[in-house]
């Protein structure tokens, strides 16, 4: 028989390989406490209703068969209202595309620029899928350190040390998945001028763009003038719609990126379109009533303050204060104990002594990851004082 490629083998997806054991937990009756995927509506976070109901109409006036590859010139055209409203950018029609989330936004795009032995610089911790799908095409994925004593700013010093002359890029995750840092201005600039000095784009990762707490997001391709700019972006967290798999990508330069951009649009169209009923669906959240974004901020808000101060309380553990995303990222100070091997035998083990899920830091980056863990701050109050009470508990045990 046909055996797995070679290339699949590469495929490790932290996120949902702990979901695993924990679904073995619940097959024999246990109650496990979910702290571990970043899906709001599996908490108490709901679609807001006008947006249902035109994902219902858009199926009764017709919308069920392909959309163009591109996506419907109506969401596309509404969407750079949006970024010129929100971020001062000007797009056309054809430096847009709307895919699959923004995870197909990324499988496109690599697809589209990178080579085997190709160089990606990411933030460090980082998403899962920038690893995983720069390994996929024989690419290398390179992290830049982020300083967690800073709030996991980008350090742009070791970025510049981190390039290479096999660089494509250079991505920024704003605000961060797995960290909850929301990058500064200032930050940005320095990395938007490094990237201009050794002529390389930025691919910035956006999706958490309005879930904030205090300060507001700055877009990158505001702050770029001359240096070409990736925008990934989509529904899913600020709309509360992540199985809806509706993101899209934006093209910001000068010509720089023709090849790259055509190279885009021709997969694209390979792969047919992306979900046409949650298209014009979305059309209505960008022009419907936006109310549910603050008070879905709000809802975070409190508990962040509450996992950041609780978790700080234990003995064992410390963690930065998140700023945007709905993530905190604690570092496992009881790892010196050497109790444990590794974050992720912390985690497994965790979970099969108190029943709570979080996710091993060294899935997102083996380096600054390390000996962390993620969780995420989207249930009650409730939930997340249990959990903490028994991730308490369960380090008093064992040190």
């Amino acid at each position: 028989m046909i055996k797995a490629s070679d290339r699949s083998k590469t495929v490790n997806y932290a996120i949902r390989e702990v979901v695993v054991p924990a679904r073995k937990l619940e097959k024999k009756g246990n109650k496990v406490l979910h702290l571990n995927i970043g899906d709001p509506n599996k908490y108490d976070f709901d679609t807001p209703q006008h947006m249902k109901d035109a994902l219902y109409e858009a199926s009764i006036k017709g919308h069920n068969g392909y959309s163009p590859s591109e996506g419907y010139d109506d969401l596309r055209n509404a969407i750079i209202k949006r970024e010129k409203s929100r971020n001062n950018v000007d797009y056309k029609l054809d430096n847009t595309c709307i895919t699959s989330g923004v995870t197909e936004s990324l499988q496109i795009l690599l697809n589209a620029c990178m080579n085997p032995g190709d160089e990606l610089l990411l933030p460090g911790p980082t998403y899962p899928q920038y690893t995983l799908i720069t390994s996929f095409l024989g690419g290398i994925p390179v992290a830049y350190r982020c300083i967690e004593e800073e709030g996991w700013q980008p350090d742009v010093e070791d970025i510049r040390n981190s390039l290479s002359e096999k660089t494509k890029g250079i991505v920024l995750i704003n605000p961060n998945n797995p960290t909850g840092a929301l990058y500064s201005k200032k930050v940005i600039k320095e990395i938007v001028d490094l990237a201009g000095e050794f002529k390389l784009p930025i691919f910035s990762d956006e999706i958490y763009d309005d879930m904030v707490f205090e300060e507001r997001q700055y877009a990158t391709a505001t702050i770029a003038d001359d240096v070409p700019v990736v925008t990934m972006n989509g529904f899913s967290k600020v709309y509360l719609v992540p199985g809806w798999r509706i993101g899209y990508i934006l093209f910001h330069h000068n010509g720089e990126l023709d090849d790259v951009q055509d190279a885009f649009m021709r997969i694209a169209r390979s792969r047919l379109c992306a979900n046409s009923v949650c298209q014009k669906a979305c059309l209505a959240a960008l022009e419907g009533k936006q109310d549910h974004i603050e008070m879905t901020n709000d809802k975070l808000r409190k508990r962040r303050d509450f996992s950041y101060k609780r978790l700080n309380e234990i003995e064992g553990i410390s963690t930065a204060k998140p700023q945007g995303a709905f993530y905190i990222f604690p570092k496992i100070d009881a790892m010196e104990s050497g109790v444990w091997k590794s974050d992720k035998e912390f985690v497994l083990d965790l979970l099969h002594e108190k029943h709570v899920l979080v996710v091993h830091g060294s899935g997102f980056c083996s380096t600054y990851g390390k000996d962390h863990f993620r969780a995420v701050i989207l249930p009650t109050i409730e939930i997340l004082e249990e959990s903490f009470n028994k991730l308490e508990d369960f380090l008093k045990e064992r040190i």
